[in-house]
């Protein structure tokens, strides 16, 4: 397996750019092994709105969000071109092999066995950093609505800066959910995974970034 690519929510706010960016990956997936995996964007922000009024236990809120990115990987295995949803690892790995791009709804998998500790800390991120390690992903890319990881919140904060590089350790001291959630440098440290976040406005440096070339991005790194 190639790579694992995070596709978040925010991105269906902008239904061209989505389906630009689907087209790219399709293209993308008949020269590399690809696996999609959905965030949650508004399904999931639905189950947050609903938890604060109703202070619903952690577990249940957590398992609703994963339901949440069943929904938005259904939404995208429609809006990308020879995208197949999927719900097991082995389906996934075998329509990569065939150069299809397989989006991968996780929710069958996680109420199957869950690894992580219910908690808004934990998002599809560190879901797709893990299902990027059960597939023996080389790579996890996540995809968002802004160029990477900054030192501050680039749509509040005019003076955020772009980090070309981040290493895991860093990204922990931050102690907050930045442009992943807060948990994913913990999920790193005992995992390692080669990553970078980088825009999905922009396809060209989605398939940049699969191909190991320069990008606008923040490459996560292993180092210091």
């Amino acid at each position: 397996m190639d790579a694992v690519i995070k596709v978040g929510g925010s991105l269906a706010e902008n239904p061209e750019a989505l389906k630009a960016l689907g087209f790219v990956l399709s293209g993308a997936a008949k020269k590399h092994r690809l696996v999609v995996v959905p965030g949650g964007g508004r399904f999931a922000d639905a189950v947050r709105e609903l938890d604060a009024k109703f202070g619903l236990p952690a577990v249940v809120s957590h398992r609703m969000a994963i339901f949440a990115m069943d929904q938005y990987g259904l939404l995208l295995s429609q809006v990308f071109p020879v995208a197949v949803a999927c719900d097991s690892l082995g389906e996934a790995l075998a329509l990569a092999e065939k150069g299809k791009l397989a989006v991968f709804l996780p929710s069958k998998l996680l109420l199957q066995g869950d690894p992580f500790s219910p908690s808004w800390e934990v998002t599809s991120d560190s879901i797709a950093a893990y299902i990027a390690v059960r597939l023996g992903a080389t790579k996890a890319v996540f995809v968002t609505d802004v160029d990477g990881i900054y030192t501050d919140d680039p749509k509040r904060c005019a003076d955020a800066a772009l980090l070309s590089s981040v290493s895991v350790s860093e990204l922990q001291k931050m102690g907050k959910r930045t442009s992943v959630d807060k948990f994913l440098p913990q999920f790193l440290l005992q995992n390692w995974l080669e990553c970078c976040v980088v825009n999905g406005n922009y396809p060209e440096r989605v398939e940049a970034a699969l191909s190991n070339h320069q990008t606008v991005c923040t490459k996560i790194t292993r180092g210091q």
